[in-house]
């Protein structure tokens, strides 16, 4: 595929490991689509620290670039944000699955549990994990679009933060939407003027011309710094209620998604430099990632297969991706503080959508290697349970039915 070829050297500055030029600034906005809606939801809905979650955000990318060394993603964990948003639990419930998170990754990354049970899952399985994945990000960034996602739908507004919905019958998301589409798919393999870039800088063009400016007038620069445990210590309640409810439904989908896909399409992508990005490293970084959300009044966070591929699709290498969105999340935490949605709002979420679709694509097309009708059965039951039901119950399901043809007794 023409978007998985390694790109030469573009002539930028180039520091050891890591790039710093517009297609790896380009990439570094491959996450935005997925880390936008559910954070601001969480800010919103939840009462989430809007500059402890920022920060920690932005931490995380610096650290997982400069450990990992090639991009790095930086999602939510999706299973607990969209039940957060959904049922609007309180910020201390989501910062006990946290440090829960944090104890399960901690253990079976730091002893190896996770080499064992990767050992055991079947190439077709993973396949069908990304392949869901895709799916979903594509399926989310349409609703974007078509303002019917469930941020949108709680906020009563396709775009919350435009002060114009449509001209005339056409919804203006909508309208957004196709137009960068279109700018996408021109300048997806264009190094001088990035498809990504153009993207975000449009969306926040339009957020200047039409938007609400929402926050803009109260915004104070300043020198900001997140509050250690800002909503006080859960309590023994708020940590049951999180392992019950949040965490044990996220475990499956983080260990499918965020730990093997994401490890196997990296070796995909950088099969001489992505050494690093191990079964136990990427337990651990996530690990430490969510102990930093829980002093810090963050969100639960993750890598995840889908991030990697938008950031690889839309020009990301190295880890200076990484750290350049994580100076930019930084920046605007440290001197904006909790005023810094005032800038968040100013991208409308067709523009992500966007993002969103041409993720899941790029994610979806790692089926293209899967040559027989067994393997290809497994990644399309997957996607059947992940559609009807969610996606750790299409991995455990897809395992199990995996293992059955092996027998030369059961034929698809």
């Amino acid at each position: 595929m023409k978007g998985n070829k390694k790109p030469k050297n573009q002539g930028s500055g180039i520091i050891g490991a890591f790039r710093f030029d517009r297609m790896e600034l380009a990439g570094s906005f491959g996450d935005l689509g997925t880390i936008l809606p559910l954070a601001i939801g969480m800010i919103l809905i939840n009462g989430l620290n809007a500059l402890g979650l920022f920060m920690s955000v932005g931490l995380y990318y610096v650290f997982a670039g400069l450990y990992f060394r090639v991009t790095s993603p930086v999602e939510p964990m999706k299973v607990i944000g969209a039940y957060a948003i959904a049922t609007g639990i309180t910020a201390g419930q989501i910062q006990a699955s946290s440090l829960w998170v944090f104890l399960f990754l901690l253990i079976i990354g730091a002893t190896g549990m996770i080499t064992v049970i990767g050992r055991y899952i079947p190439r077709p399985v993973i396949r069908g994990v990304q392949l869901s994945t895709g799916v979903l990000l594509v399926s989310q960034g349409v609703k974007l679009m078509l303002g019917t996602s469930r941020f949108q739908a709680l906020r009563e507004a396709a775009e919350p933060y435009l002060s114009v919905q449509s001209l005339g019958p056409i919804p203006l998301g909508l309208l957004i939407g196709a137009i960068l589409g279109v700018l996408t798919l021109l300048l997806l393999e264009n190094k001088r003027l990035p498809a990504a870039i153009v993207v975000v800088g449009a969306g926040i063009l339009t957020g200047i011309f039409l938007g609400t400016r929402e926050g803009l007038d109260q915004i104070k620069l300043g020198f900001y710094l997140p509050k250690l445990m800002p909503y006080g210590l859960p309590s023994a309640n708020d940590f049951t209620f999180a392992l019950l409810v949040l965490v044990l439904p996220q475990i499956p989908m983080t260990l499918g998604n965020a730990v093997m896909a994401n490890a196997d399409l990296s070796i995909q992508y950088f099969p001489q430099d992505g050494h690093r990005v191990t079964y136990p490293a990427l337990c651990i970084s996530m690990a430490l990632a969510n102990l930093m959300s829980f002093f810090l009044g963050g969100m639960p966070m993750c890598h995840g297969a889908g991030g990697l591929a938008s950031r690889y699709r839309f020009g990301a290498r190295t880890g200076g991706s990484n750290l350049m969105i994580g100076a930019i999340f930084i920046i605007l935490a440290l001197f904006l503080g909790e005023h810094l949605m005032g800038i968040i709002y100013l991208l409308p979420m067709s523009a992500l959508g966007i993002l969103l679709i041409f993720a899941g694509a790029q994610l979806s097309l790692t089926l293209l290697d899967i040559n027989t009708r067994k393997d290809m059965f497994i990644p399309i039951l997957v996607v059947g349970i992940t559609l009807a039901s969610n996606l750790a119950a299409g991995f455990i399901v897809g395992i199990a039915v995996a293992y059955a043809l092996k027998s030369e007794k059961l034929n698809v």
